[in-house]
């Protein structure tokens, strides 16, 4: 199986408002930077949708180690909420929350919580990305 390292980020200028994702997904030698944003969204979707996007951009099942600095997301799979949220109904993020579970079952997936906006080069590098997407979408009103 491919082993593959995926960081990822997401931003938001005030809660809802514009909001930018993006991920780094490392195999062996190669590196891919990818982002985008939202008009309107939230912090969280935005965390959700880099995840999101990377998981999407693998084509084949591997192993994956996805290093985030969102505990929404690290802790819902660490402590495994999504159990329960798929029983009794997902209060918020539910097309998100489904989409993600369905590609984290296609792969061998570890999420790692990384502490943001501190000495991980690449954590920085994904909340540059995403608040570069949020400052494009600003910037086209």
């Amino acid at each position: 199986m491919k082993e593959v390292i995926i960081y990822t980020d997401g931003a938001c200028s005030y809660n809802p408002g514009p909001g930018g994702w993006a991920a780094i997904l490392i195999y062996g030698e190669h590196r891919k930077e990818i982002s985008g944003g939202e008009k309107k969204t939230t912090n969280n979707r935005m965390e959700l949708t880099a995840v999101i996007e990377a998981l999407k951009r693998l084509k084949v099942p591997c192993k994956v180690k996805i290093y985030s600095d969102s505990a929404y997301i690290v802790n819902c799979f660490l402590q495994k909420w999504y159990v329960k949220w798929e029983r009794t109904g997902f209060k918020k993020n539910e097309d998100l929350w489904r989409e993600l579970l369905q590609l984290v079952r296609k792969h061998q997936v570890e999420f790692i919580k990384v502490k943001g906006h501190s000495d991980d080069a690449l954590n920085n590098r994904c909340d540059e990305l995403a608040r570069a997407e949020v400052q494009k979408i600003m910037n086209a009103d």
